[in-house]
């Protein structure tokens, strides 16, 4: 018996992937410019990837709606948003957010909501990627 899994172990050594590589066809050379020219918009994902509906992918914030009750911040469970108390204004840091969506749920005026951008991954936790006012 042990010896019949030696030729299915060969097999799947050998066997091309069933998947391709994301987020490219074809391994890019440096994926960090890869995505800064999927940002740009000179490259594109492949293959396209379409987000379920319901997806909860980086917070938009509409400022002009905003309220200033600070609801969001008292339901945060990862204290990912931060009050400016001189500009009546939130400031989210995406990288704490465990995208829970309460902060959504809450929001009286609904300033808050999930959009299905997914690529969020960056060297520095504060850039202004990641960082919505």
């Amino acid at each position: 018996m042990r010896f019949t899994m030696i030729p299915r172990v060969f097999m799947q050594m050998f066997k091309k992937p069933w998947t391709n590589k994301f987020p490219a066809k074809y391994q890019p050379s440096n994926t960090t410019k890869y995505l800064a020219e999927v940002s740009e918009g000179k490259a594109k994902i492949n293959p396209p990837i379409e987000t379920p509906p319901g997806f909860r992918g980086k917070i938009q914030y509409d400022r002009e709606k905003c309220i200033g009750c600070q609801l969001c911040i008292k339901v945060c469970p990862s204290g990912a948003i931060e009050f400016k108390p001189d500009e009546k204004k939130i400031k989210i840091y995406v990288a704490r957010c465990t995208f829970c969506s309460q902060c959504n749920d809450v929001c009286p005026v609904n300033c808050l909501s999930m959009s299905d951008e997914f690529l969020l991954a960056d060297a520095d936790l504060y850039s202004k990627d990641l960082i919505v006012e």
